[in-house]
């Protein structure tokens, strides 16, 4: 819903209040290894995300499991195994 000028400068405004007057709380840091940890399952999760949306991709163009598993260092069987049931449901 379409909002006016003012409702969203008074909105930026409350935010703005809200976050000067942040105060930090132990409980709130996080070691550094942690956020690192985070950041890469974050990645691979996208990384994943991309590798099905290219292998649906290519199957739908008629791509060949073999051609895949190769692109993906793989073998045929494991490449279908893995992304056959997400690709190609029954």
């Amino acid at each position: 819903m379409p909002r006016s000028i003012q409702e969203i400068l008074d909105h930026a405004d409350e935010l703005a209040q809200q976050l000067e007057g942040y105060e930090p709380d132990p409980s709130d840091e996080r070691a550094v290894e942690e956020y690192l940890l985070e950041r890469a399952a974050v990645a691979r999760a996208r990384t994943e995300r991309e590798l099905v949306d290219a292998v649906t991709r290519a199957r739908g163009k008629g791509v060949s499991w073999q051609r895949i598993g190769t692109i993906l260092g793989t073998s045929a069987q494991a490449a279908q195994q893995r992304y056959g049931p997400v690709v190609e449901p029954a």
